[in-house]
């Protein structure tokens, strides 16, 4: 499972059958900009957990949709520099 922010929407009007009504969106992994298929309605700002590979698919509605990723879930709170600190703690990398 990765964490990740919502950026923005995406907009598709064309788009194969299967994914018809699926909500895309637009999320930060780190500094890379991924689209997520979005199981839940999340909004830009929202901190989400995502699902990748076979999961995602299966989190998406079926196990023949083409996604590779997927909002599962809604952290209803999360502070990344927070993190950032306690794992360079845990690690010795200072801190």
């Amino acid at each position: 499972m990765l964490i990740c922010k919502v950026v923005k929407p995406l907009v598709s009007t064309n788009r194969i059958p299967d994914f018809q009504h699926k909500h895309l969106q637009v999320v930060l992994d780190g500094s890379t900009q991924k689209v997520a298929v979005d199981a839940v309605g999340a909004v830009p700002g929202d901190w989400v957990i995502c699902v990748s590979s076979s999961a995602a698919r299966e989190a998406a509605g079926s196990k023949s949709y083409p996604s590779d990723l997927t909002i599962v879930g809604i952290i209803d709170y999360w502070d990344p520099e927070a993190a950032k600190a306690e794992a360079a703690r845990i690690t010795g990398g200072g801190g």
